[in-house]
């Protein structure tokens, strides 16, 4: 994998110091952000500040075990989970998905599995975070600020770059006005929501959307965008 990790941040939970160090050093050379926690309690205060991406959580821990961690992880913001055991047990594996973990892998294992392991969650559930990301007919190069519809290279202001790539990465989602502008405009943003459409008019131009079928409006709710 290349080193795409700038941007993610992963937890590292084990009880082991050495299983620790040598992931920390690893993952830190592939430019992710890490932190480490030797127990469940300090996982869970250290999750609070730094919202992890992905937590990398070894099962058979003393006191809270991994389960425990992972139950309560799920409960906070969106997380990736990929538990870590000696165990081969079904019921093991069974248990940890039940509870909400994303992938599991049993030790030992080699780091360019993990790293394989890393790249799906993040794909699957932070697209975004990619630097690039293809969506059915549209490509989004984040290091170059450029969106591809089709092939076709769009001329977008920032502030159209931000909004159609919003809307892709929700796309079948319906997004309000309101949540439109606080999450691309921010919550600081002073002016109209009416804004909004301004953008959204000049964006279907730009994607030949006549008929408003690319990036449709949902009457009384919002807009959402369709990968045609």
């Amino acid at each position: 994998m290349a080193k795409q990790g700038k941007g993610i941040k992963i937890l590292l939970v084990d009880d082991e110091p050495n299983i620790l160090h040598f992931l920390e050093l690893g993952l830190e050379k592939e430019e992710f952000t890490v932190m480490t926690a030797l127990d469940g309690p300090e996982a869970l205060q250290i999750s609070q500040h730094f919202a992890p991406h992905i937590v990398i959580l070894d099962v058979m821990m003393p006191g809270m075990d991994g389960f425990e961690v992972c139950q309560s992880l799920k409960l906070g913001k969106p997380v990736a989970v990929i538990m870590l055991t000696a165990k081969e047990e079904v019921e093991d594996r069974v248990k940890g998905l039940t509870l909400g973990a994303d992938d599991y892998m049993s030790k030992p294992f080699s780091f360019g599995e993990l790293l394989a392991r890393i790249q799906a969650r993040i794909r699957n559930q932070f697209p975004h975070l990619l630097s690039e990301v293809t969506i059915g007919p549209f490509s989004i190069d984040a290091s170059r600020r450029e969106l591809r519809y089709h092939d076709r290279a769009l001329e977008l202001s920032p502030t159209e770059y931000e909004l159609l790539k919003h809307l892709i990465l929700n796309y079948g989602h319906v997004l309000s006005k309101s949540v439109i502008l606080d999450q691309v405009w921010g919550y600081d943003f002073g002016g109209e929501e009416n804004i909004v459409e301004v953008y959204i008019r000049s964006l279907r131009d730009k994607l030949q959307d006549r008929d408003h079928l690319v990036i449709r409006t949902i009457r009384g709710a919002g807009y959402k965008v369709e990968l045609i």
